[in-house]
């Protein structure tokens, strides 16, 4: 018996990264995923591993979350897939950095856009099925950026992006409670992806940059986060919602 059994789950981002582990950690805990991403054959290759492991998953891409209407119509199709919704986790994001005299207002349109707008969206479209459902839970990727200040890389947008969500899943904790909905905010630190490690490269000097600010000078890894997720969204955590979580390796205690 897994701890989501018999829930649906619509995860955004999930060609990679986070939202690939999310998806098979999900479907191993007895989830029904959808997930979505612009990607389309990375998405195609995360459904393909889900159904490997035994698991249950739907794919659909590409999907252009900062379209309003595209938002709405994952959502009408997520439901369509399994008959139903029951967590939503707003994981999809696409931040641009750099110091703010040389930040172009693109990149900050697109930043709050790719950040703030997607889970608004997802989780508007999708606040009418949860209520349907009797309730549910929205979890929100934020970033300890949200929190504190960063150095490397300079991120003006990714920090005003990330304090709004964390501020938006307090307003989604209280308006949804009476309906039985939790919204609850996860607030990662620097985490080791295949595509930032590819993109790091051996550069030790960056790497070092970005841990610096963390206690236990390492990167964090996507399960370190996934898995407070699962635990999130299942009923064992019935009592949780209007929270944010650091998983930081300390960042944020100093």
């Amino acid at each position: 018996m897994g701890t989501l059994d018999g829930k649906v789950v619509l995860i955004t981002g999930t060609a990679g990264g986070q939202g690939r582990v999310a998806s098979l950690t999900f479907a191993r805990e007895g989830a029904k995923v959808v997930g979505c991403d612009i990607q389309v054959d990375a998405n195609n290759e995360t459904v393909e591993l889900v159904r490997r492991a035994g698991g249950d998953m739907t794919g659909i891409a590409p999907v252009d979350l900062t379209d309003p209407e595209q938002a709405r119509q994952l959502v009408e199709d997520a439901v369509a897939a399994y008959g139903g919704l029951d967590v939503v986790y707003n994981n999809a994001a696409r931040p641009r950095f750099g110091p703010v005299p040389d930040f172009s207002v693109e990149d900050w349109r697109m930043t709050i856009a790719s950040e703030l707008d997607n889970p608004f969206f997802v989780s508007k479209f999708a606040w009418p099925h949860l209520v349907r459902r009797g309730g549910g839970v929205i979890i929100n990727v934020a970033s300890m950026a949200g929190m504190i200040a960063g150095e490397v890389p300079p991120m003006v947008a990714h920090s005003a992006a990330n304090a709004g969500v964390i501020g938006m899943t307090r307003q989604f904790a209280l308006e949804g409670a009476r309906h039985g909905i939790r919204a609850v905010a996860i607030s990662p630190g620097p985490i080791l992806t295949p595509a930032s490690d590819r993109d790091l490269g051996n550069n030790k000097a960056a790497r070092d940059a970005i841990t610096r600010k963390t206690l236990l000078k390492r990167f964090g890894r996507p399960e370190e986060i996934v898995e407070l997720a699962a635990f999130l969204a299942s009923d064992r955590a019935a009592y949780i919602t209007g929270a944010n979580y650091a998983v930081d390796g300390g960042a944020t205690a100093w």
